[in-house]
């Protein structure tokens, strides 16, 4: 770390959409530093052509272990980029999958994934 990620969408019908993901220690307190997830997605399809959602969240979680859950929010541009980040996270960054999910903000329901890959290809 630091190392960056290339997101890759699920569906490969989704050609345009990619992310970036940047995972980094941050010191913001006296306390031990903690882990940055900082992701920038680009031309994700509206939420609700996808079903009943209508945001995206960033998702990262270690299997059978935790997850953490980050709003992604989108630009003010027309179908311009949605980004976000978590910097909290105190566990150990081993074998972390990290994702773009669709969202239902109203009723709290996390949707399946449509940006992903594992921390294993984070480049530094």
């Amino acid at each position: 770390m630091p190392c960056s990620l290339i997101l890759e969408p699920i569906d490969k019908n989704l050609t345009n959409s990619k992310g970036v993901a940047i995972i980094y220690k941050v010191k913001l307190t006296p306390s031990f530093p903690r882990t940055n997830i900082s992701i920038l997605a680009a031309h994700l399809p509206k939420p609700n052509s996808l079903g009943d959602y209508n945001t995206y969240e960033g998702f990262a979680f270690i299997p059978n272990e935790i997850s953490w859950i980050f709003k992604l929010y989108p630009s003010k541009d027309i179908d311009g980029p949605w980004a976000g980040a978590i910097d909290d996270i105190t566990a150990e960054m081993k074998n972390v999958s990290i994702q773009v999910r669709l969202s239902n903000s109203k009723n709290n329901k996390l949707g399946p994934a449509i940006l992903t890959n594992d921390i294993n290809n984070c480049k530094p």
